[in-house]
C-alpha cells in the first residue's frame, strides 16, 4: 500500500475558466496527493479537458487558485507547470512515427556528450526506463510507426517520466485500444501510483476507472458533481453524478427505503 501524504501535491481551489462568453469551469476544487490515482469523468462538455489544459498551462485560470505541495503557484504557460513537475499525455499521443522508441522518448529532452548526442546514454536509460515500468517491446530501436496502439501508449507515458515529473495527467489512456492493451495500459497507471506519483486519469470507461482509481471526482457543466471513493461507492451513484439524474435506481432505492421506515 503506497503510503498518500497529507499535503496533495496538486490542490484546485475555486477555478474559474471563460472564453468569451463560455463559462467553462466555475469554482472547482480538486486534489490529488502523491501515491494516489484520482479519475476525472464527465460527459462531453462537461470541462474535462478544460480543467487538465489549465493544470498544464495552456488555458491560464480567471479566478481561484493553483497550489503546489501546499503553496499557491501561476501557471501561466505550459514551462510553468513542467517546471513544477506536471507531465500530460495527451489522447494524441505526439509520438514521431519516423522515430525509434529511444529517440522518441527523449525529444527534446537529448543527452549529450562533448556535444554530440549521446546514443549510447539515451539507449542505456531508455532500457532502465522501461524495465522499471515492466513495459515489454521488441527492441528500443524499433520505429513508433511497427508498435501496437498500447505498446505506443506505454512509450508515451514513458517520455512523460524523463522529467522526473511528480504529477501524471493521462488523458483517455485507453480509449483506443483492446482488452489486453487496456489491461496493459492500466498495469502502468498502478506502477506510476506505486513509485509515488500523484495520476489524474481521464475517462470514459467505468470499468477502467473501478480498476485502477483510488476517488472518482465528477466535472458536470464546468462544476464540481461529487468526489467518490471508488471502495464502497456503487457505479449507479457515479453515473447518476456524471449525468445530473435525480430519477435513477439509487434514488427510487432510497425513496422506497424511506417510504417503509416511515
Amino acid at each position: 500500500m503506497v503510503h498518500v501524504s497529507a499535503t496533495p501535491v496538486l490542490a484546485l481551489r475555486g477555478v474559474s475558466k471563460r472564453f468569451g462568453a463560455v463559462q467553462a469551469l466555475t469554482d472547482v476544487e480538486l486534489e490529488v496527493h502523491a501515491g494516489e490515482v484520482v479519475a476525472l469523468v464527465g460527459d462531453n462538455g462537461a470541462g474535462k479537458s478544460t480543467l487538465v489544459k489549465t493544470i498544464a498551462g495552456v488555458h491560464p485560470i480567471d479566478e481561484g487558485v493553483i497550489e503546489w505541495e501546499g503553496e499557491a503557484v501561476k501557471v501561466n504557460r505550459p514551462h510553468d507547470a513542467q517546471d513544477l513537475g506536471v507531465a500530460t499525455v495527451y489522447q494524441d499521443l505526439a509520438l514521431c512515427d519516423n522515430l525509434d522508441v529511444v529517440n522518441n522518448l527523449f525529444l527534446g529532452h537529448e543527452l549529450r556528450k562533448g556535444g554530440l548526442l549521446d546514443e549510447v546514454g539515451m539507449e542505456k536509460r531508455s532500457r532502465e526506463l522501461l524495465d522499471t515500468l515492466s513495459i515489454r517491446i521488441p527492441s528500443v530501436r524499433i520505429p513508433i510507426a511497427s508498435l501496437s496502439g498500447g505498446q505506443r501508449q506505454v512509450v508515451a507515458i514513458a517520455r512523460s517520466l524523463v522529467g522526473d515529473p511528480k504529477l501524471v495527467i493521462l488523458d483517455e489512456p485507453t480509449a483506443a485500444l483492446g482488452v489486453e492493451q487496456t489491461a496493459q495500459v492500466l498495469d502502468l497507471v498502478e506502477r506510476l501510483r506505486e513509485r509515488g506519483l500523484a495520476v489524474i486519469l481521464i475517462s470514459h470507461n467505468m470499468a477502467d476507472v473501478r480498476a485502477v482509481a483510488d476517488r472518482v471526482a465528477v466535472l458536470r457543466l464546468g462544476r464540481n458533481n461529487g468526489t467518490f471513493p471508488v471502495k464502497g461507492t456503487t457505479q449507479e451513484t457515479i453515473i447518476a453524478a456524471i449525468t445530473g439524474a435525480t430519477d435513477n435506481a439509487v434514488t427510487r432505492r432510497q425513496a422506497r427505503t424511506t417510504e417503509v421506515s416511515q
